[in-house]
């Protein structure tokens, strides 16, 4: 078999596939056929070093987190599993490797896929889904009759975000490319801004919580919208934004922990059909690493690319 890989940390042109075998699943892992993976921003920082601190020096390295397919064998330990369940999941940053037909994970990072979802539905979720959940009902506790305030509200954590807050009763606006301030207006976003619109004084302090998604609010901007006991979150995060968190009541930063107990919530909205991001691209694994340079290297997608091994 094939998966994604890289020898060494770097950039895009590092990306390749080669041959790999999987070892019996330890105590507590699971070994999974994998249906759909799904893209996220972690993939490339991981990639490229920038978490090398917790993920080491041992290569190669599989890419991919994010999956959904159907589990082929469990270890000893296993109990919530068997052969020939249907699951969604993702692998601990340390490991990564779901781009690939096999994948094996923690059984604390799986829940059973619903029915209601297809195998490319499910596998969007982990990190994008549970990123807004934790950020909306943990970070914030927004409430019913809240005002929420999505920078970058089209991605794929933007649009999980507006169905969980949409759940929960809050009203919703947004920032997005302004080319895209109609297919906003069809997700009911109300106001509606652009990255090159300042922020109107009939908007100032009017937010119970704004959310920066595409990373690019400035500090000023935040504070200009949010209310005086509101909160600001952030999870594009640089040195700047975790200094800001550690000196701010207003200002939080989040890193996704998509682990069953926060993801099992997340799959449950989307199979009642509450929360859904939607998957723009589907690609097969040999054509998955140009589509991840072009991801990287900027192209804009207003949901989820999935990779199909």
């Amino acid at each position: 078999m094939e998966r994604l890989q890289y020898d060494r940390y770097g950039g895009p042109e590092l990306v390749h596939l080669a041959r790999y075998s999987l070892v019996a699943p330890k105590a507590e892992e699971v070994l999974v056929r994998v249906a759909a993976a799904s893209i996220n921003p972690l993939d490339w920082k991981l990639r490229r070093g920038d978490m090398k601190i917790f993920t080491g020096s041992k290569f190669p390295r599989g890419l991919g987190s994010d999956f959904a397919g159907t589990v082929e064998a469990v270890g000893p330990r296993v109990e919530r599993f068997r052969p020939g369940d249907l699951v969604v999941g993702s692998v601990p940053m340390k490991q990564a490797g779901a781009f690939a037909p096999t994948v094996i994970t923690s059984e604390s990072y799986l829940v059973e896929k619903p029915g209601a979802l297809t195998f490319g539905a499910a596998a969007t979720l982990p990190i994008a889904g549970v990123t807004a959940w934790l950020a909306l009902t943990r970070t914030t506790q927004l409430r019913r009759g809240q005002r929420l305030f999505i920078n970058g509200a089209l991605g794929a954590v933007g649009q999980a975000a507006i169905g969980i807050a949409r759940h929960i009763g809050a009203s919703i606006g947004g920032r997005v490319a302004p080319d895209s301030r109609q297919e906003a207006a069809k997700l009911g976003l109300d106001p509606i801004l652009d990255y090159s619109d300042r922020i109107p004084d009939n908007l100032a302090h009017t937010f119970d919580v704004v959310f920066d998604c595409h990373g690019s609010l400035s500090f000023q901007d935040a504070e200009r919208l949010v209310k005086t006991k509101g909160k600001v979150v952030h999870i594009a995060i640089d040195g700047a934004k975790m200094l800001k968190s550690m000196t701010s009541f207003t200002h939080k930063v989040l890193i996704s922990n998509p682990t069953a107990e926060n993801l099992q919530p997340v799959v449950d909205l989307a199979a009642a059909g509450i929360l859904e991001i939607p998957i723009v691209r589907s690609v097969p694994l040999a054509e998955s690493a140009a589509l991840l340079a072009e991801i990287e290297g900027g192209l804009r997608l207003h949901g989820k690319a999935i990779i199909t091994p």
